[in-house]
């Protein structure tokens, strides 16, 4: 276990826009398509840009339960580095990080599916690609900001986080403020071993910014006191989706199918799962 690295800013210009990205849990075919509806293109070095110069901000969870999490930390390793591209912290992605650190982290939850993927890379590629790409995958994600303020005309108009954040946590970095944002607000664990969550949307104060959030799956994006939930559950054969700012447009593309291999999902607890047309 070494040291860890600082964190990047989190702070983030959106003058040219900003493409608000929800858990993307490994689809990485869902996420290029999206890419495309969103109007970005691949260079002729694979970069992907947006002929505005649109910047992408994913929330975090970019890995695990899903088929391709290594093309997307590989994506997002050269998009954040030349600039195109942003990520914050995440539960998965906090979990992932210190594996690859080597500290003793169970992977389970589909993060085992990781480990699965870079033993693969490895006998693909050999020791020193794979060892250089979780070098690289660990910086990434251990390097990643609890949340990302996004600045426009020089103030902060809206807040992307990966679990939740409570107004009096904007703009700070500390062990309480990245527990929360990384898990939202937990109260204990229930009788069947998922955490018990508990509504942090409720406590906003009506004059704070626009909060971006995924996490916690819902059927459709939803909209509560000046929050949006753009968790729409790819994984479990839901939606991905994007929220384009300032324009205030969501933009999502269907599951192919189901990858997590689960029957009872997020999404099948959510109340309204059965009335959304699929």
């Amino acid at each position: 276990m070494r040291s860890e690295p600082e964190k990047r800013s989190n702070r983030l210009n959106a003058d040219k826009g900003i493409d608000i990205i929800g858990d993307i849990h490994g689809c990485f075919q869902e996420y290029k398509q999206l890419l495309a509806l969103l109007g970005y293109a691949a260079d002729k070095d694979g970069l992907f840009r947006h002929p505005a110069g649109r910047t992408l901000l994913s929330l975090g969870d970019i890995t695990s339960r899903g088929p391709e999490s290594i093309p997307l930390l590989t994506f997002f390793i050269r998009h954040i580095n030349d600039g195109l591209a942003e990520m914050v912290d995440s539960n998965h992605g906090w979990k992932i990080g210190r594996w690859l650190d080597g500290r003793a982290v169970t992977l389970a939850h589909g993060d085992e599916k990781v480990e699965e993927e870079f033993r693969a890379y490895e006998r693909s590629f050999g020791t020193a690609k794979a060892r250089e790409l979780r070098e690289a995958s660990r910086t990434l994600l251990l390097t990643a900001p609890s949340h990302m303020q996004l600045i426009r005309n020089g103030a902060v108009e809206a807040v992307a986080v990966h679990a939740g954040i409570k107004d009096d946590y904007i703009g700070k970095e500390s062990p309480s403020v990245q527990n929360f944002c990384r898990y939202g607000d937990v109260a204990g664990v229930g009788a069947d071993g998922r955490p018990i969550r508990k509504d942090w949307t409720l406590e906003r104060k009506a004059n704070g910014p626009l909060i971006l959030w995924g996490h916690d799956p819902r059927p459709e994006p939803e909209r509560k006191n000046n929050t949006v939930n753009i968790d729409q559950g790819c994984v479990f054969g839901g939606m991905l989706t994007a929220y384009r700012f300032p324009e205030d447009e969501l933009v999502s593309v269907r599951a192919a199918k189901n990858y997590s291999g689960l029957t009872d999902t997020p999404l099948t607890r959510c109340k309204d799962y059965g009335k959304i047309e699929r």
